[in-house]
């Protein structure tokens, strides 16, 4: 088994950070206290540098190559976060970093990891296949590779994020965090475990990207045969081998969430905490709506990045909405007479639903003659709402052929 990385490394990591990395805030979340019965705080490296906790474990991985090795350069492979971090680390180190990326990595987090200087290159369509790309990179160019997760520096220098936790709040109970490759929560469970091992530590996988479930059954690292999900910065499809050992020794539970959950959770916390995070960041609030683990008070979750893409947050608010009950697809058949959509739209209205979208669909072969399609997007209260909006349609005589949230 991999030796373990221990205390002592991640109190000499905080140390290399000094005046690089900041101490992000530990905010109280008001909706997750009320709804878990207790204090509820949010630990937001989403306003780290680089805009996720990824620049702690990178800067110290990269601060202690000798000169030898600054000067041939490294290479990373990361969905965005990573990138960033070890972007900025280099430079401030004064090293070059070569990152790969998947070809289809939000823009923002390419824009962004260029804007630090690195040089960036795409390839394959997951991390896994970008870390492939790099490792062949490191073996033809000499340039040292910088894990995204697996390597003793890197996890002490994310554990340092707990060391400030257990400061700002001496009294929790529970830590939860979300769960890529392992490199986050191996070191943050590390120090808690050393200091407070009464502390639970609980990591959240997004369902179709959980790789550790499967290899805790399994003892060792499995890989996933395929995996998708919107929290790309978790999208990992195998643990680390020394990660892996970490998570199996240290950490008390891995949950996971579904798509959904995740959405309510970046919604929630967009309206009600003011918190831009991107979906990754967000899996472990997602784990305490959607009430998937028992949890003690008090509870800090780790809001682990916000490097969203616009384009992406304006589906993820509109699918929260929806899977809120806020926003609802429907189309509805009716008989094509002089005033019928008309109609219909009055109906809603008296139901104060608001229209949002409407079109009228007359040329579709699955229609009866003198039938007519009318999709609507609308929105609603919430699911009461939306669910009683459909029981009067379909009570006027309105045939509704579909109604789903999107």
């Amino acid at each position: 088994m991999t030796e373990l990385v221990g205390l002592d490394d991640v109190r000499a990591a905080r140390e290399l950070l000094a005046g690089v990395t900041r101490t992000t805030p530990l905010e109280p979340s008001r909706p997750l206290s009320a709804a878990l019965g207790g204090p509820t705080w949010l630990k937001c490296e989403n306003v780290q540098r680089a805009g996720s906790y990824k620049v702690r474990g990178a800067y110290v991985r990269i601060s202690r190559l000798s000169a030898a090795e600054r000067e041939r350069g490294v290479v990373a492979a990361s969905a965005g976060n990573h990138a960033q971090g070890v972007a900025l680390a280099a430079g401030l180190v004064g090293t070059h970093a070569t990152v790969f990326m998947p070809v289809n990595a939000p823009l923002p987090k390419v824009a962004a990891t260029k804007g630090y200087g690195a040089q960036v290159e795409l390839a394959g369509n997951t991390v896994d296949e970008s870390l492939v790309a790099a490792h062949t990179y490191a073996e033809r160019t000499g340039a040292v590779l910088i894990h995204p997760f697996d390597h003793p520096d890197v996890i002490a220098g994310q554990g340092t994020v707990a060391l400030e936790i257990l400061e700002q709040c001496p009294d929790v109970k529970t830590i939860i965090t979300g769960v890529g490759g392992g490199g986050l929560i191996s070191g943050m469970a590390v120090a808690v475990k050393a200091l407070r091992p009464d502390v639970r530590i609980i990591g959240v996988q997004a369902a179709g990207a959980a790789a550790f479930p499967p290899s805790l059954v399994a003892g060792e690292p499995v890989r996933l045969p395929a995996f998708a999900t919107i929290a790309d910065g978790i999208a990992v499809g195998r643990p680390g081998e020394i990660t892996f050992n970490h998570v199996r020794k240290l950490v008390d539970e891995i949950v996971t969430v579904s798509e959904e959950d995740i959405s309510r959770a970046l919604l929630m916390l967009l309206e009600r905490g003011k918190q831009v995070v991107e979906p990754a960041g967000a899996v472990g609030v997602a784990a305490l709506l959607a009430g998937v683990v028992e949890v003690e008070t008090p509870v800090v979750a780790v809001l682990s990045g916000g490097n969203i893409d616009p384009l992406l947050m304006l589906r993820v608010i509109e699918h929260g909405l929806a899977a809120a009950g806020r926003y609802l697809r429907v189309t509805v058949r009716c008989s094509d007479r002089p005033g019928q959509l008309a109609s219909l739209l009055s109906q809603i209205a008296e139901h104060r639903a608001n229209v949002v979208d409407v079109e009228h669909q007359r040329a579709n072969p699955h229609l009866s003659l003198g039938e007519v399609e009318v999709a609507l997007s609308v929105e609603t209260r919430g699911v009461e709402h939306s669910d009683t909006l459909i029981s009067a349609l379909r009570a006027s005589g309105y045939q509704v052929v579909f109604a789903a949230e999107a």
